[in-house]
């Protein structure tokens, strides 16, 4: 029997149901391999009295200390984040929080490897208690967590660091992969994201887009309302289309300015912010599109380039971390200049001669949770296997 405990600073809670929602997955398909025992440690960052009665922390504070998450015990412990150090001290007060917690955890469940799935505070903190508590480490790298962590002056040591200590390494793409190389980091295996084809799949796209009030073509745009994402610069592509619909789903503080540049291009009768979107209610709005477009500045492999693939609808994307890997043939949509005239005319050569659906679909082929269950559960059972003699 396998014992992964898995330590995610990215993992849902109650509040924060799409908050890393690809983690539960991959962690969900781990789990339900025969031979392997879960448990999840999803640490919340709060920061000291009083800032932590503050709106945005009071709904962390309220979350459990331990729970069942759909079949998954998790434990949410909290750590302390200091304001204004920028991510300085964010490994350290994690590990100081989490060794008393992981005491705890390993009279019951004695733990064969600490599976870190996010880079940063994840992998110096895996790292730290790895060496406590006498068992591998692997960490996981998917984007921001290499491209700003790992180069921002006050972390990028320990990130480099973490990533020369670590037993096992796996990054969401060869781009990534590449990056990690570039700053030091041994080349990580490559471990690429699955998809629910339960849920993401081809449906009717003219009654999907009558359900949405929507007659003409339809552009989405999936992601959190950040800068690095680019709603902005699809926004103004889409104002520059005529007849063209563009509905964005996510949150983030962006929200306000991205409105009031929709109001001033006079473009709110079709440009639309969704606000967040349960993850379920995701599929039907990508499969009515005809296209979607997502300007990001910086990606490892998004999930949201797979998950509309699979449901027959191509990408606009800038060529950002494993976008060649993902759009690898006409069918897959088009990369274009991360520019709003660029983007337009993606978008626009697509709406003029539309790939075929199946075409579209096949692009997703290689992206599968079992097979993503199956390559992490072999990855971590070999660190274990080979953990005497190997720890320090």
């Amino acid at each position: 029997m396998l014992r992964v405990l898995t330590l995610a600073t990215l993992f849902p809670d109650a509040a924060r149901p799409n908050f890393g929602v690809f983690v539960e997955r991959q962690t969900l398909g781990l789990a339900a391999r025969d031979g392997v025992t879960v448990q999840v440690v999803a640490p919340r960052g709060l920061p000291p009295f009083p800032l932590d009665r503050m709106a945005i922390y009071r709904t962390l504070a309220a979350q459990p200390a331990r729970e069942r998450w759909k079949d998954v015990t998790v434990h949410r412990p909290r750590f302390l984040n200091l304001p204004g150090t920028h991510g300085r001290w964010h490994a350290a007060m994690l590990v100081r929080a989490l060794i008393p917690v992981l005491n705890g955890i390993r009279r019951d469940f004695p733990f064969d490897v600490i599976d870190a799935e996010f880079f940063f505070p994840d992998g110096p903190a895996a790292v730290a208690l790895g060496r406590h508590f006498g068992v591998p480490v692997s960490i996981k790298a998917r984007g921001a967590d290499i491209h700003h962590w790992g180069t921002a002056p006050a972390t990028a040591d320990q990130v480099i660091a973490a990533g020369r200590a670590a037993h096992g390494l796996l990054a969401v793409s060869d781009a990534m992969a590449d990056d990690m190389a570039a700053l030091g980091i041994p080349r990580p295996a490559v471990h690429r994201t699955g998809i629910d084809r339960a849920l993401f799949h081809p449906r009717d796209r003219t009654g999907g887009k009558a359900a949405l009030g929507i007659a003409g073509p339809l552009v989405v745009s999936i992601g959190a309302l950040i800068p690095r994402k680019g709603h902005d610069l699809v926004i103004d592509a889409v104002a520059a289309l005529p007849g063209v619909t563009l509905l964005i789903a996510g949150q983030g503080p962006e929200q306000a300015a991205l409105q009031a540049r929709i109001d001033t291009l006079g473009a709110a009768d079709r440009i639309r912010l969704l606000g967040p979107l349960p993850h379920a209610d995701l599929p039907p709005l990508i499969a009515a599109a005809d296209v979607m477009a997502l300007a990001s500045a910086s990606e490892g492999l998004a999930n949201a380039w797979v998950e509309a693939l699979a449901c027959g609808t191509p990408i606009v994307i800038p060529d950002a971390g494993g976008a060649r890997e993902v759009v690898d043939r006409p069918a897959a949509g088009r990369i274009v200049d991360r520019s709003a005239p660029a983007i337009a005319a993606g978008i626009a050569a697509l709406l003029a001669n539309p790939p075929a659906t199946a075409d579209v679909v096949a692009a997703a082929d290689p992206f599968s949770w079992d097979r993503n269950a199956a390559e992490l559960h072999a990855h971590l059972a070999a660190l274990a296997r080979n953990a005497i003699g190997r720890l320090t």
